[in-house]
């Protein structure tokens, strides 16, 4: 089947570079950005108690474990640049992954680049201000600059991003420090814990698992460099069960660190968990040095999500005519050029489109969600399909507890399908999501007219 062939199998494919260290460094630098600093405090309104607010993160590693379990699954047996579009693609032809593609080009992957880029913007703002669009110049150039770096090759962006992600959880690591440093609050964190032996499951609790999980976001992108890591095909599985324990062992010391330095009370009540620790810690410097850390956490997300999202051009140009163009690869760059090219070209008009629109980048990125996840659902049900229309193919790893797990996974998203739905209700999120997807179709029947 020459449409479904793997990219390997061409004179200019992916080679495997990536040492599984490498890999880590690009999935927890993916998954660890904004998240982590912001949403603990949302968490532990939500679940009302610290026994809880630790199940709740504890639930949401497990459910991204037995996701990435899916997933390993599907990349052993299907390695490819093109990740979760070629399973779509194996498993229900090119017209479904099409729209997956789309999505992730023109605003899921694209925009989030932009969007960390404003974070970076913002921090650099208040260093030197270069006037009223102070911010989006800041953000145009780290996209160029790390653009750039993924030009010159995968060496060179992992090696990079395996420098930025040690910083950022060298980052986690001291805002961990300083909470062990700080003075008990008087008001210890224990004392919530009776309330949640008798209380039932919390009403929000579901909320909560929604925010813990937007934490873990990202570990799919795994399935992006499957075809380039060394090792053999199950060198994927190992990649994503190390990642899920890194991120599980960094958030549960993270958490449990705001707990004590900041008390349950204290940690519901922040507005800034970070800052707040640094600051009681080791005062004005601290306050400094958090902002540091979040601008890096930025960075370092841009520039894994650079990585995956050029791979993803890559795999929807080999597939369609019109796009043909982002399906060049570089061979002794190992990376595709025209792909990388294209993408911070599109992150650069969101850019463009959130100066003059302020917020415009966020909210499109935000609206897009319900998209994003009713995908994902299709994946989860991709693996059932792909078990049985390629049965043949051989599989170096299968998930345990086939078929309980995969179901799981399938609910899970389903569950956040339908929250993203409703949340983004009250703000037309379904409305402007229809608009994207109004315009990918558009665009099919421009490539579809194009093959013909």
């Amino acid at each position: 089947m020459s449409s479904l062939s793997s990219a390997s199998n061409t004179p200019q494919a992916p080679k495997a570079q990536l040492s599984t260290f490498d890999a880590v460094m690009i999935i927890v630098g993916i998954v660890i950005g904004g998240g982590i600093f912001a949403l603990p405090p949302a968490i532990a309104g939500l679940t009302g108690s610290v026994d809880w607010m630790l199940t709740a993160w504890g639930v949401g590693a497990l459910l991204s474990l037995i996701g990435a379990l899916c997933y390993a699954e599907m990349a052993a047996a299907f390695p490819h640049a093109g990740g979760d579009y070629h399973f779509l693609t194996r498993a229900y032809g090119k017209d479904v992954s099409f729209f997956f593609g789309w999505a992730r080009v023109t605003v899921i992957l694209t925009g989030s680049i932009a969007m960390l880029a404003f974070v970076c913007g913002d921090y650099l703002t208040r260093v030197v201000n270069l006037g009223p669009y102070s911010a989006a110049i800041y953000a145009a150039v780290t996209i160029l600059a790390l653009t750039g770096v993924n030009m010159l090759g995968l060496r060179e962006s992992s090696r990079t991003q395996n420098i930025l992600t040690s910083f950022e959880v060298l980052g986690l690591l001291l805002v961990i420090l300083g909470a062990l440093m700080i003075t008990a609050p008087a008001a210890p964190a224990a004392a919530a814990a009776p309330a949640a032996a008798t209380s039932g499951v919390p009403a929000m609790f579901g909320l909560a698992l929604v925010f813990v999980l937007f934490t873990y976001g990202g570990w799919n992108e795994a399935a992006y460099i499957s075809a380039e890591v060394k090792g053999g095909q199950r060198a994927i599985l190992r990649v994503l069960v190390i990642s899920i324990a890194v991120l599980t062992v960094v958030y549960l010391l993270f958490v449990l660190a705001l707990l004590k330095g900041l008390g349950f009370d204290g940690l519901k009540a922040s507005k800034a968990v970070g800052a707040d620790v640094m600051r009681a810690a080791f005062g004005p410097i601290g306050e400094k040095l958090i902002g540091a850390m979040v601008a890096l956490a930025a960075l370092t997300s841009i520039n894994a999500t650079m990585i995956v999202g050029a791979r993803n051009n890559y795999a929807l140009g080999q597939d369609w005519p019109l796009l043909s163009f982002m399906s060049r690869w570089h061979g002794e760059r190992n990376t595709p050029v025209v792909a990388l090219l294209a993408q911070a070209a599109i992150a650069l008009a969101l850019v463009g489109v959130a100066a003059v629109e302020k917020g415009g980048v966020s909210t499109m990125v935000e609206f897009t969600a319900p998209v994003f996840w009713g995908f994902l659902v299709l994946v989860g049900v991709a693996f059932f399909v792909l078990r049985f229309r390629f049965a043949q193919v051989p599989r170096p790893f299968k998930v345990p507890g086939y078929p309980i797990l995969p179901i799981v996974f399938i609910c899970t998203c389903a569950y956040l399908f339908y929250s993203s739905v409703t949340y983004a209700q009250s703000k037309n999120a379904v409305q402007i999501s229809f608009y994207v997807m109004g315009a990918g179709l558009v665009a099919w029947v421009l490539a579809r007219l194009r093959k013909a």
